[in-house]
């Protein structure tokens, strides 16, 4: 049986804007299991970032329940989110996201340094991840000297640094040329095929149709959820 990994049940996300409320995501249920690669579609406004901020603990729902991984983190405090993004989730940026100072290797091991990991292991792990996205050569190149897509390449190695048990994608290829694009997607695919559970926020109908499934928002409710039938 395929382990649970998010379980949202009515989850509802306001927020008030001086007399107005305004309805980000309206009573959302959904389900995703380990292993999944699930796209979230849906026109701009719709409430796809709001979604992927709320599976990411970076923010709480105003009513409702999301189980992550079997824990409740509906009711968390921020100090135990925090805790749980850290160790629990990795998260894939369309800027990259990167530290202009830090080298490929030292960017991949930052959230190492954050969980106090030691030097030594810490370094063994990244120079594995780099390997793994195709970066070996590069280890000691600054983000400025790198292309758009090797860039991503760090983005993805530092997300998957801690093993998390879901990795959060938002328009990872939105800033690639097609080429890279293609290339960072075939990662996205390997990771999948060694039971990475992905959830990617995309606006690429191509992008949807390599997911296992396409989840589509609109106006903050779920108006689909259809599994992609070439897999």
């Amino acid at each position: 049986m395929a382990r649970n990994i998010v379980t949202l049940q009515g989850v509802t996300k306001t927020y008030r804007m001086g007399d107005t409320i305004l309805h980000a995501l309206h009573d959302l249920n959904l389900e995703i299991d380990e292993g999944e690669y699930v796209a979230i579609m849906g026109p701009s406004g719709c409430g796809k970032s709001t979604l992927l901020n709320v599976l990411g603990c970076l923010d709480r729902p105003s009513q409702g329940m999301y189980s992550l991984g079997g824990q409740d983190v509906s009711t968390l405090n921020d100090d135990a989110l925090s805790e749980i993004r850290g160790a629990r989730l990795g998260f894939i940026f369309q800027s990259y996201n990167l530290i202009q100072q830090l080298n490929v290797l030292e960017n991949i091991q930052v959230p190492l340094y954050y969980q106090g990991r030691n030097a030594h292991e810490s370094r063994s792990i990244a120079l594995k991840l780099a390997e793994r996205v195709g970066l070996g050569q590069r280890i000691h190149h600054k983000p400025m000297e790198l292309s758009g897509g090797q860039q991503q390449r760090v983005g993805i190695a530092r997300a998957l640094v801690n093993d998390p048990i879901l990795l959060l994608a938002d328009e990872p290829t939105g800033n690639l040329d097609s080429a890279s694009g293609v290339e960072i997607l075939e990662l996205f695919d390997e990771l999948r095929r060694n039971g990475k559970t992905i959830i990617m926020v995309t606006h690429d109908p191509d992008i949807g149709l390599r997911a296992d499934r396409i989840v589509r928002l609109r106006d903050g409710c779920l108006e689909e959820d259809v599994r992609n039938v070439h897999h």
